[in-house]
């Protein structure tokens, strides 16, 4: 089918001199082919520049354009490797070159237009996941798999959402997916690995289609509609999110998953997850509470995007604006979800075959079902015309006259009957839409016993926590009293605004509203935590579950102390049936206490010293309970460890004893082989290489994202052979190195050296060798030109956030403790921590007492305010963002009555204890 023959429009050039050289770029086109170039080149940009590259490929594309969109699109599967990069890029400008003026030239219906480009969509993704799958598989990253697997993705598949599920991308659009994988097909001891591949392969697929480089990009990608995105990794297990969406799954979700298809990668296994999902999509009964939260979810686009305003054409947005096309969608999906979980036939992805349905099951009136199928046409043509100017993500009418003007000329209309078209429509998709989710006899909202900022309180009921009817009813009965206990504290609209970023976060409600609703004294304890420190309010509205402890009856009570956290961690992981679910079990306990740490500091139950030495014991509770965890799952399949086994060395504030809520691990991973050569099991394993991949599953175990989140964030780069060697270190090697290799700042580092797990026999020798090391005598002059040296370092590579940067900087955290290591080594001291150290400079005679005391009270502030910051904040506090709670516990932890005064002390403390080391080190001039 030729183009020029079935041409029924003819866009116009906004800029005849631009269009005239578009059609001088391609001699071979006359006629209404010529025209047409000029019209649409003279009117955008982007086309232009399409034109300008495709010039000779177009002239031939022109005489069957179906054919050359046929032959770019399945030319795609057979690019190789090195080429699929610039070809994926190549066969989308010739796509939407060829859609862009069929649909101009009224060539293509919008069906036709919007099915070639999500047909496009699903090609270039199954091309590109499949060759991220088979280097993977050649690499030999996905065990288990060949290279037969290619084909299936190796269980990977994508689901297209969205428009691009529905077969309705628009010109210029993002492309909506899930990643998930068929965890069935891996060993279940593979597993983490697998994932791991599966990730990163679909990483790679993003930033292939995504990409931006001289040949253009394929298609921007989001993957945030997959289950809670901000925790997942963006390839997750089916049967995870299945799990999610049976336990977590919210109306919008469900309404998002009328739209899902499977679009590249392993189909069947699509499908197969998609059917699983039926039941959560397609409720059983007729299902009008979703009206509700259809409503709901319409007022909150309103509110977060501005689009709730009176209707004016330009700058209106065509897509989430008063009348526009997202209003289209959820009368549509809002009645599918009603009844289709009563009536299959209602179980449409495509918007138009969706009011169909509706229609022909006397849902709707058929001649509604008809003008929004019109409407519906319509706007997605304005959409593709704004699209198309220069290739923008954009859905907003332009409000400058030459914007306009180019959308009417590749409309081939008047600025003026376009803008009054837009009107009318816009006007009328409203008064049909409006009333279904806001009927006249709805009953006016209830009011707030407080005079209460209302557009917060209207938006609690959007929230994922008031998702269901017995949340609502339950939350009803329990706001009078939340907003009392609110109106009480000092400043009422700050401790709304924190517990509406709280209830925000809830992915529940039923349970935890019940427990307050019981438990009154509990709303006390949240207000305060909201009130106070962001980042403990938005880690509970996460994990909301940690609320339970909070009623057993000990949360206030005295800190049981490592060895009884230890027993109590390993008496929980011995009840779980499989490793998994010791994993996460482990991260549930952990979050409680963690929770009880900050709770207490936060109350002022105890000071930061206490709470820093808290966070520690907590760490080392759970790397003991976990590591014989780890030993026996990996022992399973590659036999018990040989020799003595291992032990883990916990370093830097770790060692110490003192962490913060935020505070990542150092761990060092030793082991003593006694000379035997490999292990014992059915896969029996190489000395080295079992002892390398057992420290790979301690690490998993620690910092794997699971259900529950996860424990910690390891660092190992204090092992002998830094970043770049084996992750374990034998105990030979590592006895060797430190006395014959080791540089100063690494003896330094010893200083602060704890056995936390592992082999009792094996701790005990490497803690003797540990003191022995640190009590050899040293040469005081090299020692403190080295720390000199390594201060000068530190200096440079990163400089202090401000006063309230507590930890970098000369006379803070980090300076103090190298000084402290200094003297834990110069006086052959094992102590670990900063005191200890201080005080063994004066033994050694490099420090006199003065000094030592005053750097321990800056050292002290320092540690105050350090704490304290990571635990309203996660970050260097920024006074703006602080609030009056936030403010008061910062000064209540300190000592000081105000944050200038605290500010004055930090600053004066920082000088003097800056003149202190200076005055102890050697400098620059010194030989």
């Amino acid at each position: 089918m030729s183009l020029c023959k079935n041409i029924t429009r003819m866009p116009r050039a906004y800029d005849r001199d631009l269009g005239a050289e578009a059609r001088a770029a391609v001699p071979g086109a006359s006629g209404d082919l010529a025209s047409l170039i000029e019209g649409a080149a003279g009117s955008s940009p982007y086309l232009r520049a399409l034109i300008a590259r495709e010039a000779d490929w177009l002239i031939e594309a022109a005489d069957d354009p179906d054919a050359a969109i046929a032959a770019c699109i399945a030319d795609i599967a057979a690019l190789p490797p090195n080429q699929l990069k610039s070809g994926l890029r190549q066969a989308k400008r010739r796509v939407a070159l060829m859609t862009a003026l069929a649909d101009l030239a009224g060539v293509w219906p919008l069906e036709r237009v919007t099915g070639i480009l999500t047909d496009l969509g699903g090609q270039v993704c199954d091309a590109a996941i499949k060759s991220e799958i088979a280097n993977l598989i050649r690499r030999k990253k996905l065990p288990g798999l060949t290279e037969d697997d290619v084909a299936t993705a190796g269980g990977l598949f994508v689901l297209a959402m969205g428009k691009m599920g529905a077969h309705e991308l628009n010109y210029s659009s993002d492309i909506d997916l899930i990643c998930l994988f068929d965890e069935t097909r891996f060993d279940p001891d593979d597993f983490y690995e697998a994932r791991q591949g599966m990730v990163r392969a679909t990483r790679n697929m993003c930033s292939l289609l995504s990409e931006r480089t001289a040949e253009g990009y394929v298609f921007r990608t989001d993957l945030r509609l997959r289950p809670d995105p901000a925790v997942t990794p963006v390839c997750m297990a089916a049967e995870a999110a299945e799990r999610y969406y049976e336990s977590l799954g919210r109306t919008w979700e469900r309404a998002a998953y009328i739209k899902a298809r499977p679009a590249a990668g392993d189909i069947a296994a699509g499908e197969r997850f998609l059917n699983t999902l039926t039941p959560f999509v397609w409720r059983r009964h007729l299902d009008f509470a979703a009206i509700q939260d259809a409503h709901d979810m319409r007022l909150r686009i309103r509110e977060n995007k501005g689009t709730g305003r009176a209707l004016s054409v330009p700058g209106h947005d065509m897509k989430l604006g008063r009348g526009g096309i997202r209003e289209i969608e959820f009368f549509t999906q809002t009645r599918q979800l009603i009844a289709g979980g009563r009536d299959v036939g209602l179980r449409q992805r495509e918007t138009v075959a969706g009011l169909a349905a509706l229609a022909e099951k006397g849902w709707i009136p058929p001649d509604v079902a008809v003008q929004l199928s019109d409407h519906y046409r319509a706007h997605r043509e304005v959409e593709h015309r704004i699209q198309m100017v220069n290739d923008a993500q954009t859905h907003k009418v332009p409000q400058s006259d030459e914007g306009i003007s180019r959308i009417a000329c590749l409309m081939d209309t008047t600025p003026t009957d376009l803008l009054a078209s837009i009107g009318q429509r816009l006007g009328e998709v409203h008064a049909l839409t409006e009333d279904f989710f806001a009927p006249d006899h709805a009953p006016p909202p209830a009011q707030a016993p407080v005079d209460f900022d209302a557009s917060i309180l209207a938006r609690w009921p959007t929230y994922p926590a008031l998702r269901s009817q017995r949340a609502q009813q339950i939350f009803e009965r329990l706001r009078p009293e939340l907003l009392v206990r609110l109106g009480r504290t000092s400043k009422p609209e700050e401790a709304l605004l924190a517990l509406d970023g709280f209830l925000s976060g809830l992915p529940a409600g039923v349970q935890l509203f019940s427990l307050f609703e019981a438990n009154t004294q509990l709303i006390d304890l949240l207000v305060d935590i909201v009130g106070t420190s962001p980042a403990l309010a938005g880690h509970l509205s996460r994990n909301a579950g940690v609320f339970d402890a909070v009623i057993g009856g000990d949360f206030f009570s005295d800190w049981p102390g490592f060895e009884a956290l230890e027993a109590e961690l390993k008496r929980l992981l011995r009840e779980e049936p499989d490793y998994e679910t010791q994993l996460d079990t482990a991260r549930r306990w952990n979050k409680e206490w963690h929770f009880r740490i900050g709770v207490h500091h936060l109350r002022g139950l105890v000071d930061a010293e206490t709470a820093g030495a808290q966070y520690a014991d907590l760490a080392r509770a759970v790397i003991a309970a976990l590591c014989p965890l780890v030993v026996r799952q990996f022992s399973v399949k590659h036999g018990p460890p040989p020799g003595r086994g291992a032990s883990v060395l916990g370093m830097g504030s770790l060692g110490a004893g003192r962490l913060n809520a935020m505070s990542d691990l150092d761990l060092i991973v030793i082991y003593d082989p006694q000379d035997v050569d490999a292990s014992d099991g059915r896969r029996p394993l190489a000395t080295r290489t079992y002892f390398a991949r057992m420290t790979q599953a301690l690490i998993t175990a620690l910092t794997a994202q699971m259900s529950q989140g996860r424990l910690y964030e390891v660092d190992m780069r204090l092992r002998p052979s830094g970043s770049q060697g084996p992750v374990a270190t034998s105990w030979s090697s590592f006895q060797n190195y430190q006395e014959d290799e080791a540089w100063v700042w690494e003896h330094l580092a010893l200083t602060r050296a704890r056995v936390i797990a592992g082999v009792e026999e094996l701790a005990d020798d490497i803690e003797a060798f540990r003191k022995a090391i640190l009590s050899t005598r040293r040469d005081r002059k090299q020692v403190l030109n080295e720390v000199a040296e390594m201060r000068k370092k530190i200096a440079g590579a990163k400089s202090p956030e401000g006063v309230w940067d507590a930890k970098i900087g000369a006379g803070r955290m980090q300076d103090i403790e190298l000084v402290a290591q200094a003297g834990a080594l110069l006086s052959g001291s094992g102590a670990r921590d900063v005191a200890s150290g201080l005080q063994g400079a004066v033994d050694c005679g490099w420090m006199d007492a003065e000094n030592a005391a005053q750097l321990n009270v800056c050292y002290d502030l320092c540690w105050s305010v350090q704490t304290s910051a990571r635990l309203l904040s996660g970050q260097t506090l920024k006074l703006a963002d602080l609030g009056e709670g936030g403010a008061a516990f910062l000064c209540r932890s300190t000592g000081y009555d105000t944050l200038e005064a605290l500010s004055e002390a930090l600053e004066t403390a920082y000088t003097e204890a800056a003149a202190v080391i200076g005055s102890l080190l050697p400098s620059e001039e010194e030989p």
